[in-house]
């Protein structure tokens, strides 16, 4: 090539007259160029030009929809339920020619195409669509707006909790053809109870059961969950089944791949990762599996034509969302039965006061077994109260009673036997061998642990507490006052020097464990599932569950031992459960004759006696006293609410793990360092909660709409209420 030519060839090496030419021609165009970023200038679509906008911005004064021009380059992809980036925040004095401009780009999604808005100022358009996929059905979006509305929260809230984030790698990957519906399957162990068969024909032929299970123990629940998944799916329809955690979901998936094959049900779990879980779900909205297993966020999976929501185990506190607004998983599932009229099925070894409400009220029916069926399943249950612990000396020193030691050696010889224990760690709670005053931290105040079998140090600013001595007597040796999993385990050992020890807890959780003997020590909810069933289980330190200053105390412990027991094999194979507490308490007692129905029926009886939830409806309101304070004055709660508290809330060291009921920590709007925070509770006869959270979402939108006021956290059914 000549070097004139290479000239000739550059930009702008043309004749003048042609470039004036050029120029003039676009300065003369009829058709402007629209900016991406404010769209200025660009014709708008011919059809429903506007576009109802829920954006993500989760604060309740701005909990509405905002209504966006579509340009009529977006006419095509800005459909009912895609997502969509918009500015947000542009003044009344940001307009030029007729466009809103300005603000900060947010994420949103379109909810509705209008013809015209209700709104007669300015418009600003949509800045882009996200994606073509449209995410937000009718049904979720209605769903999403009832849970805000029960919760006292923001629409936008919830919709983050209910759509999981956009994965691009698996938006572009097809979804499998859906397969046709199975056969209706076999009864299998539903016969064991009365009414188990019959719940399993109403649901294949289109019905919508309620129910309330309570499952007979031993390992046979996840497959009578598949069946009445199985059963939903063979009527066309789609079935929901939400669990408390991983280990849960694999065991319903193994049961269900079992029972169907492959390809016709999700799993949604935190543990298969972004674009997975992503894939998952897209395949639910767009109709490819019928059927969802998942832990507590796949309680919004958008399953199409639902016909069963079940939910697994309801009491386990992982099924309380601890985002805003703080739902739960069980009320979520009954707003889905009651909106989408589908069956209910609410399942576990151990029964709910809610649970028991609504057999109660008539509102599901109790699925169980017989009381034949129930001692066939159930192991042995044995106590030690402490009259025997005072005349066994040798027992107490080492913190089991000789019927526990004879219970291990007995089960050792056929079998894995488990130990549960209330908290990990070596020695989690120390006192003065002398006095028996606890131990304190010098700077803080806070207990002394030993986490370490040589260290010491505090629980709650993790300071090491070397040369301690009691500040009552002044001696400077120490006892356990709560022994944790690995002194427990550490005494085992040497007790059985030649039988494995294994422990499980919440650094390393075991999920299951080989069918020989083995000692297995484990904090409650952590028990690992043993092959063919546990020969026998302790269940230690009751007092120690039992003891907390909470409404739920008792309800948790039975639930917590009624968990464990059910991993051991029934009477009839010498399954024996030790349970080392006061015999004469109701929750043992309970345990003893197997009857936690019963013991959430009495709980229930109580609780509406004293007007306690789940009888009445409660909200929780926490902050500084002051903002506390103003908040109860200019909120227009029902007539019929009554104020209880306030009462100072502990401060919530570093060190210690947070806990339902406790302050959000400062990084999100809670307590600082040395400010004293109170709580309120308010309480509602049946019938008013709705206007107890409207009144609350009120208040706290005028509230943030003003500038400067002091956080006020709302908690709608607060788990824990003392």
């Amino acid at each position: 090539m000549s070097s004139d030519n290479e000239r000739s060839s550059r930009p702008g090496d043309g004749p003048p007259e042609q470039l004036a030419l050029i120029r003039e021609t676009v300065r003369k165009a009829k058709v402007p160029r629209a900016k991406p970023r404010t769209w200025r200038g660009a014709a708008l679509a011919k059809e429903r030009p506007v576009a109802r906008v829920v954006v993500n911005k989760g604060v309740l004064h701005l909990d509405q929809f905002f209504d966006y021009a579509v340009p009529e380059e977006l006419d095509e992809a800005a459909q009912p339920g895609v997502r969509v980036r918009v500015r947000f925040g542009a003044g009344a004095h940001q307009v030029r020619d007729g466009r809103r401009e300005g603000g900060r780009l947010i994420d949103g999604f379109i909810v509705e195409r209008r013809d015209e808005s209700d709104y007669s100022g300015p418009l600003a358009a949509l800045a882009g669509v996200v994606s073509p996929e449209p995410v937000l059905s009718t049904g979720l979006l209605t769903l999403a707006r009832a849970v805000a509305d029960r919760y006292a929260g923001s629409l936008a809230d919830v919709l983050q909790l209910a759509v999981p984030p956009r994965n691009a790698r698996a938006e572009s990957k097809p979804s499998p053809e859906p397969l046709p519906p199975p056969g209706a399957p076999e009864a299998g162990t539903w016969r064991r109870y009365g009414r188990g068969p019959a719940f399993l024909e109403a649901l294949a032929g289109g019905g919508a059961p309620r129910a309330v299970w309570s499952a007979l123990p031993g390992p046979h629940w996840a497959e009578e969950l598949a069946r009445a998944v199985a059963a939903t799916l063979a009527s066309g329809r789609g079935a929901l089944v939400v669990v408390p955690d991983g280990r849960a979901a694999a065991r319903v998936d193994d049961a269900l791949t079992g029972l169907l094959g492959q390809g016709r049900h999700a799993v949604l779990t935190a543990e298969a990762g972004p674009e997975k879980r992503y894939g998952q779900w897209l395949a639910v909205r767009r109709g490819s599996v019928r059927a969802v297993v998942g832990t507590r966020a796949a309680m919004f999976a958008p399953v199409q034509d639902l016909g069963l929501v079940a939910i697994w185990d309801d009491g386990d506190s992982s099924h309380s969302e601890p985002h805003a607004p703080l739902p739960h998983a069980r009320e979520v599932l009954l707003l889905r039965a009651a909106h989408e009229r589908c069956g209910f099925l609410l399942g576990g070894t151990s029964c709910t006061v809610e649970a028991a409400q609504l057999v109660e009220t008539g509102w599901a029916r109790p699925l169980a077994a017989d009381r034949e069926e129930v001692r066939r399943a159930a192991p042995l249950i044995r106590t030690v109260g402490d009259g025997e612990l005072a005349r066994d000396e040798a027992a107490r020193a080492a913190r089991l009673p000789s019927l526990a030691w004879q219970t291990v050696r007995d089960g050792l010889r056929t079998g894995p036997v488990l130990v549960q224990v209330p908290r990990r760690g070596y020695v989690p709670r120390l006192a003065c061998e002398r006095c028996r005053t606890p131990a304190r931290c010098r700077h803080c105040s806070g207990p002394l642990e030993a986490p370490e079998e040589r260290d010491l140090r505090c629980g709650w600013c993790a300071r090491d507490a070397t040369g301690w001595h009691c500040a009552e007597c002044g001696a400077v040796r120490l006892r356990a006052q709560v022994v944790g999993a690995r002194r427990t385990a550490e005494e085992l050992g040497r007790a059985f020097p030649a039988v494995p020890v294994r422990t499980s807890g919440r650094d390393h959780v075991l999920d299951s464990v080989p069918d020989r003997p083995a000692l297995v020590v484990s904090t409650p909810g952590a028990e690992p599932v043993a092959e063919g069933g546990y020969a026998a289980a302790l269940l230690l330190d009751g007092w120690a569950m039992l003891g907390r200053p909470d409404l739920r105390a008792g309800e948790e412990a039975l639930r917590r031992w009624t968990a464990a027991a059910s991993l051991v094999r029934g009477q009839a194979e010498g399954g024996t459960v030790v349970v080392v507490a006061e015999p004469t308490l109701r929750p043992v007692q309970a345990l003893v004759r197997w009857d936690p129905v019963g013991h959430a029926q009495r709980e229930l009886a109580e609780r509406a006696e004293l007007g306690f939830p789940p009888v009445s409806r409660m909200a929780s309101l926490t902050g500084r006293a002051e903002a506390v304070a103003e908040f109860l004055a200019t909120a227009s709660l029902p007539g019929d609410a009554e104020v209880l508290g306030p009462v100072p809330l502990p401060p919530v060291p570093a060190g210690r793990p947070r806990r339902a009921g406790d302050p959000p920590p400062a990084a999100q709007g809670g307590p600082r360092p040395g400010e004293q925070w109170e709580r309120v509770l308010l309480r509602v006869p049946p019938g008013s909660g709705a206007a107890l959270a409207a009144a609350l979402k009120s208040a706290q939108a005028a509230r943030l709409a003003r500038t400067g006021g002091d956080p006020v956290r709302i908690r709608v059914d607060p788990p824990d209420i003392g």
